[in-house]
């Protein structure tokens, strides 16, 4: 029978009629042969069929709404799908797109995102261009083609997708004309209730009235430092364990001080070694008075064997006469950042002289510049997370982005010159005051917008369950728990497919959220591309995949989603989307027209520049073409029996 592994979703715009069924229990002519007799347990087969008509009665499933979907402007959004995933466990209302039978019946959700899953990949028919025709109805999958040999050849595309899943939905990333948005971002991150932002706006009311900190209010609380990979010392929590030629500040006093207490901000560019990226220059600005009190070249400890001039500013001739050394910048630091030590031969006074307080540390991205100085530090404050990015967390706003928009100025436009710490950290100083001057909420954008685990974590569970009972598990390339999965419960970082499915296995039992990412696909296809600097020229195209390595792929992908749903437990969700469409083409183009931006800025004339750089008006309507396309994903949606 067609797609028997799961209840996948129907398109739906009438009601289903029941249908006439002859009377089972009736005795047939067969059964009234002579000397047969036949006992008839009634009471026994009408508890079984009452069984068996209520579990089917409340078996869940979805059904599209289709007369909803005729009546959108735009496919199924990213945004769509978490909502979708919240109204099945939590508390969110049911989608108009599609109809949820039996929601509370549905114990988990397993989503799973598989970048490089197209149509053609899965033999599909083309989206509809007719004017006459909507191309964001769900499309038919064609059942899976045998092979046409008695070996063990798997047939072409995904057959677990066409025997499970009878339809394919469109779906659109988010973006704009010219870029296209974070897909994991749309789907992890999303608006908060009415009543949640209501309560959100008395609590920032009620801190507004009361006096003003100062700069002091914005320092980084320990659960944001964690959150952040930044370097622990130990008397705040005992997480980071200092590897050898690490320091630490010495516990803060807890005595109250009259003393104001000082601000510093700093700034560290690095060059790489044999041993990776090591400290090559510090610059460190006092807050009140705007003067460099320290600002040193620093030699590395292995060979040089990049000097990351384009970033750094770092020359060969800048380290030549220098021989200051990373012990010295720490001792150096630590007497900036340690309370004074008291004179020995000074007389015993009446009262004690109050120790002033431990200065605060100001930078942007500052986890970096404590890694490189090998340094721990219990106050801090971050301008990467003290402004918000324009498209929300988890993405953080960069500091040349920054000054140019709050504080009206340029920075970073050197060129091949690189970057200038003193520069950087002026630049995290007036970012600062503008902060305290202008007020909490300055530079903030979409702060009505919250993780879905958070959210989650506020829900009653539809299926039973009180607030904080929904868990959630990520399993992602990369380190998730620094980014999308930093709110999960779990969030475990893979390195292969492998790894992600083995993990999923392990997660799904006790979570009833667990997210996955597939890659193997994309990376064959080569849609994994590491993004470029600004000023980079744009990536060559990667060459087409070889039929070898794209049916391995598939081979491997089909492989791994059989043995996942074998594994679900019975009324799971499985929602599989792809994200988005072929990107490389769009990033060509971006990555060009970044190129001709930087060098105008940089003082370049447009006709002086060559045919592979410079940027047209056709160019333009090329990049917005191929948004349009790279925005095109797939949604397939199925409930396991």
């Amino acid at each position: 029978m067609k797609r028997a592994q799961a209840s996948s979703p129907v398109l739906s715009t009438s009601p289903q009629h029941k249908k006439f069924k002859p009377f089972a229990g009736l005795p047939t002519a067969e059964d009234d042969a002579p000397g047969d007799w036949t006992k008839v347990e009634k009471r026994k087969q009408k508890k079984v069929k009452k069984t068996e008509g209520k579990s089917e009665s409340t078996q869940p499933r979805f059904m599209y709404n289709s007369g909803e979907i005729v009546r959108r402007n735009q496919a199924i959004a990213i945004d769509d799908i978490r909502e979708l995933v919240v109204h099945i466990l939590g508390d969110a209302p049911p989608p108009n797109w599609l109809r949820v039978e039996n929601a509370p019946s549905i114990q988990k959700v397993v989503a799973i995102m598989i970048p490089g899953l197209t149509a053609d990949i899965l033999s599909l028919p083309p989206i509809p261009t007719s004017a006459t025709t909507n191309p964001n109805l769900p499309l038919a999958i064609p059942l899976p083609t045998k092979p046409s040999d008695d070996s063990e050849k798997l047939p072409a595309g995904v057959p677990f997708i066409a025997s499970t899943f009878s339809h394919a939905c469109p779906t659109r990333a988010p973006g704009d004309q010219t870029h296209m948005y974070s897909v994991l971002s749309a789907f992890f991150q999303g608006p908060i209730s009415f009543e949640e932002r209501k309560k959100r706006l008395v609590e920032k009311l009620a801190s507004e009235r009361g006096p003003s900190k100062g700069p002091s209010e914005y320092m980084i609380p320990l659960e944001q430092m964690v959150e952040n990979d930044y370097p622990i010392p130990s008397y705040m929590a005992d997480i980071f364990e200092k590897p050898d030629g690490w320091v630490e500040t010495p516990e803060p006093s807890k005595e109250p001080s009259s003393e104001k207490q000082r601000i510093y901000a700093l700034d560290c560019e690095m060059c790489m070694t044999e041993d990776g990226k090591e400290l090559a220059r510090i610059s460190l600005i006092d807050y009140d008075s705007g003067i460099a009190v320290y600002d040193q070249f620093v030699k590395p400890a292995k060979p040089i064997t990049d000097y990351l001039t384009k970033w750094s500013g770092i020359t060969a001739e800048s380290l030549e006469s220098t021989t200051t050394t990373l012990t010295q910048v720490q001792a150096h630091l630590l007497r900036l950042l340690s309370p004074p030590a008291p004179n020995p031969f000074a007389l015993e006074p009446s009262q004690p002289m109050p120790v002033p307080p431990t200065p605060i540390l100001l930078g942007h991205s500052l986890e970096s510049d404590l890694k490189a100085l090998k340094l721990c530090h219990p106050y801090c404050i971050d301008t990467a997370l003290l402004y918000h990015h324009p498209r929300g967390r988890p993405l953080k706003p960069g500091l040349a982005w920054l000054t140019r928009k709050w504080c009206g100025r340029e920075i970073q436009n050197r060129g091949e010159g690189g970057h200038d710490p003193e520069e950087d950290a002026r630049a995290c100083l007036d970012l600062l005051k503008k902060k305290v001057e202008m007020g909490p909420g300055f530079g903030e954008f979409k702060v009505d917008y919250e993780s879905v685990f958070e959210r989650l974590k506020r829900s009653t569970r539809r299926a039973g369950g009180a607030a904080g009972s929904i868990r959630s598990a990520v399993i992602d390339h990369g380190n998730p728990s620094f980014m999308h999965g930093s709110k999960a419960d779990t969030a475990i970082g893979c390195k292969t497919d492998e790894e992600v499915l083995s993990h999923l296995l392990e997660a799904i039992p006790s979570h009833h959220l667990a997210f996955g990412r597939f890659m193997g696909l994309a990376e064959v296809l080569g849609w994994n591309t590491p993004r470029a600097s600004p000023d980079a020229p744009p990536p060559p195209p990667s060459p087409p995949a070889s039929p070898e390595a794209l049916a391995s792929a598939l081979d491997s992908l089909n492989k791994s989603l059989v043995t996942l749903h074998t594994a679900l437990p019975s009324r799971t969700a499985i929602i599989i989307f792809t994200g988005h469409s072929e990107p490389r083409r769009m990033a060509q183009l971006s990555a060009r027209r970044s190129a001709f931006e930087t060098a105008v800025r940089n003082g370049k004339a447009p006709e002086s520049l060559g045919p592979e750089t410079r940027w047209t008006m056709a160019d333009g309507r090329d990049l917005e073409e191929e948004v349009e396309k790279a925005k095109r994903g797939l949604l397939f949606l199925g409930i396991k029996p």
